[in-house]
């Protein structure tokens, strides 16, 4: 947990925005809403995706149909890793997006 409470606002702002970015310019017809730090993706099916910060563990948080995942910042591969299964989140929204919207997007930056 060696991030500065700044730094970690300024990667989760980054990583939301970069997530509203891709999912804009996608093919998927979702709604957006980002308040208070937390960014639910609504798909066409009823379906969501949240992700939230917790600011005390340093971490972001996911929540989706296939369960929760809590992500750490690792500064040496500049990307948000699962604190359990060591996958990196654009990784894991790859697969998690196919399951629940039935669409391969490119999480490729995160």
């Amino acid at each position: 947990m060696s991030l500065t409470e700044a730094r970690f606002h300024d990667l989760v702002d980054a990583t939301q925005q970069t997530l509203e970015d891709i999912f804009d310019e996608s093919e998927l017809d979702v709604d957006l809403e980002n308040s208070a730090g937390v960014l639910t993706v609504k798909f066409e099916n009823g379906s969501q995706v949240i992700f939230s910060r917790q600011e005390p563990l340093r971490q972001l948080w996911l929540a989706a149909r296939s369960g929760g995942f809590h992500f750490d910042y690792d500064e040496e591969s500049e990307r948000w890793m699962c604190d359990k299964s060591e996958e990196q989140l654009g990784e894991m929204l790859q697969r998690i997006v196919l399951e629940q919207a039935d669409l391969e997007l490119d999480f490729e930056g995160l």
